[in-house]
């Protein structure tokens, strides 16, 4: 089931969990859904208060249950702690292995010193800012970014880089055990530095030195099949011939050479076909890895934010497993830019569904 929140984006739900509410005295059960991106720890929706004959009584801020003859109320209470978020004012670019201070500004006027946690989705890119006590000053702060990448990195005006809490007298904070461990996540930015995506749990140091050579070695001679390494491209392309390729793509490729009457040069054919047999392999979908990198200069506009299209329950559906098909396939990633277009799906003549993005 999905739902959607109020801005009509979709909730990325990863499960759920039974919980007990209580108040004051009276225990309440329901099956919570869990989302990885909700803006508050918890929401009671009306499922939960037809099934428990909640009364939200507004005029005296306050709600009511009956249960069983029982009668209690409990008065609204405002939260104690706030999150706002922290935006980046300038567009910056972010030279490889490099750290720069940036200013980033908060939407809110009564704060002075606040507990900045970064946005976790930065990471995914291998760029890493640290959890921090700061000081504001006329709504801005400074944040130190690092890119951690051997490659230049772009962020644009209004890109979201944390959120900072107001600070109370006491603050307790909770750092999971993973964290500890998994310094650099799992993702596609840190496949450049890390072989297989690995974390870097096995090494306190990367050896900036020796980047080029295992990324090297780790895309040119690596079965993308099996994932074994050889130590030469011919190696590779032979275990590819005798064990990993579909034999679709063998069937195809003995096909197309049959005509030719010389053994040789059949055989020499075969070679740079084989070679290149991942072009035959329609099993799945395969991407081009432009080395180029490049970016928009869009000067002082601001930039442009189009809000999720309503969608049916069968379309959203749809549209859940389209992305998720993309993120796996490594043909999108998670972005952190202000910048953003709706997803329509349109449906082609053959009655598949094409899914496109409307920059309208």
């Amino acid at each position: 089931m999905n739902h959607l929140s109020a801005n009509c984006s979709t909730l990325n739900i990863i499960g759920e969990i039974p919980l007990e509410i209580n108040v004051n005295g009276i225990t309440t059960t329901i099956i919570a859904d869990v989302t990885t991106n909700l803006v508050t720890n918890l929401i009671l929706g009306s499922d939960w208060i037809q099934s428990n004959n909640v009364y939200i009584l507004t005029p005296e801020q306050r709600i009511m249950i009956r249960s069983r003859g029982k009668e209690v109320s409990t008065p609204f209470v405002k939260p104690p702690l706030l999150n706002y978020p922290v935006t980046l004012i300038n567009h910056i670019t972010l030279p490889p292995f490099s750290e720069k201070i940036v200013e980033a500004q908060v939407q809110h006027n009564n704060m002075i010193d606040v507990l900045f946690e970064p946005n976790p989705r930065l990471k995914n890119k291998a760029l890493f800012t640290a959890t921090a006590l700061l000081n504001i000053e006329n709504r801005r702060i400074k944040i130190s970014i690092i890119n951690a990448t051997n490659r230049q990195q772009t962020l644009s005006e209004g890109t979201k880089l944390g959120i900072v809490t107001q600070l109370s007298s006491t603050i307790g904070v909770t750092i999971p055990s993973n964290y500890l461990i998994e310094r650099i996540p799992e993702g596609k930015a840190c496949k450049e530095l890390i072989p297989e995506g690995k974390g870097a749990n096995k090494s306190n140091k990367l050896n900036f030195n020796n980047i080029p050579t295992i990324a090297s070695y780790g895309k040119q001679h690596q079965c993308r099949k099996c994932y074994q390494h050889f130590d030469t491209s011919n190696e590779l392309f032979k275990h590819l011939r005798n064990q990993c390729y579909p034999d679709e793509i063998r069937q195809q490729i003995n096909k197309l050479t049959e005509h030719i009457s010389d053994d040789k040069q059949r055989e020499q054919i075969l070679k740079i076909l084989w070679k290149y047999g991942k072009l035959f392999d329609i099993s799945e979908p395969s991407k081009i890895d432009i080395i180029l990198k490049n970016a928009i200069d869009t000067g002082t506009h601001r930039p442009v934010h189009t809000p999720p299209y309503r969608k049916s329950n069968k379309d959203q559906e749809t549209l859940r497993k389209e992305t998720d098909k993309l993120l796996k396939n490594g043909i999108i990633e998670h972005s952190t830019s202000p910048w953003s277009s709706p997803v329509v799906l349109v449906k082609k003549k053959d009655g598949t569904t094409r899914f496109c993005v409307d920059y309208r």
